[in-house]
């Protein structure tokens, strides 16, 4: 299970002291989560509520978690910035199959965004990191972008050609169907043995069940969310699309008796934590 606070805060309008975000994040990283999509290294302009990512890094406190840090950057200025704190495990960088929202997004096109990727593998692997690889409308999208099955196929293709080895389909509107999720991880997990397959999916609050399941079924093993389901792409014309609820994907996965190694009394405290920072900021 991947928690991601970044996504679940950076749209928000108020800025959210860099204390309270380190007591927050500090308070999942007792959790038990596999990673920590902690902070990003963009352009303040683009996304002021992220500004002080390293400020909140220097505050971590990370001597007794086994929880990894993953940096979302988005050129390779914000790969060399990130990759010079040896705390940060993983730079995750949005690739996205839609020209429009790849511009809209990095502000860059698709043939662009492959170069800046190679860019960042590249710097990432001489600063001993890993990238993770969003396939960002990897379920489609609103802008009438062609997208198809064999489309998200043939860029796995290419990424993996490239050297991308955790790569996470993301729905980045709720686009999805648990149909599609369901055909995409079946079809490409056996495929790509060599690539960890993730989902970060969108949903609204009655469809959370049938995309994890779908997922988790078709053999992803790798899971993006945000507690009560906070943030979610802005570009989403439905209000109530949000992220993945991690509480509700805990419950899902306890039920199915997987195991998740989240350690529930600390998961209720950073819950707890949660409400509090997203009903004082919004």
């Amino acid at each position: 299970m991947i928690e991601c606070p970044r996504d679940a805060m950076q749209g928000i309008r108020d800025f959210i002291p860099t204390e309270k975000k380190a007591q927050y994040i500090q308070s999942l990283l007792r959790c038990g989560f596999d990673t920590i999509d902690f902070g990003s290294f963009v352009s303040p302009k683009a996304i002021p509520q992220m500004k002080d990512t390293a400020e909140v890094l220097s505050r971590l406190d990370l001597s007794t978690t086994k929880s990894k840090l993953l940096a979302i950057v988005a050129n390779t200025r914000g790969a060399e910035d990130a990759s010079k704190f040896e705390e940060i495990d993983f730079l995750g960088y949005p690739f996205s199959i839609s020209e429009n929202f790849q511009m809209r997004n990095t502000h860059k096109t698709i043939a662009e965004s492959v170069d800046v990727l190679q860019e960042i593998l590249d710097i990432a692997g001489a600063s001993n990191k890993e990238v993770v690889a969003y396939l960002s409308m990897g379920f489609g999208n609103p802008y009438g972008d062609p997208w198809n099955v064999e489309i998200v196929g043939e860029w796995t293709e290419k990424l993996s050609a490239m050297g991308v080895k955790i790569l996470s389909l993301s729905d980045t509107v709720g686009t999805s169907t648990p149909e599609i999720i369901e055909y995409l991880f079946s079809n490409l997990i056996p495929k790509y043995p060599n690539i960890e397959f993730g989902a970060h999916l969108h949903t609204t609050p009655s469809k959370w069940h049938e995309k994890v399941d779908a997922a988790y079924k078709a053999g992803c093993r790798r899971f993006d969310g945000a507690i009560q389901g906070f943030g979610g792409c802005p570009m989403a014309k439905d209000e109530l699309t949000g992220n993945m609820p991690s509480e509700k994907m805990l419950s899902y996965f306890n039920a199915a008796k997987a195991d998740t190694n989240i350690k529930m009394t600390s998961f209720e405290s950073a819950y707890n934590e949660a409400l509090k920072i997203f009903n004082a900021y919004h």
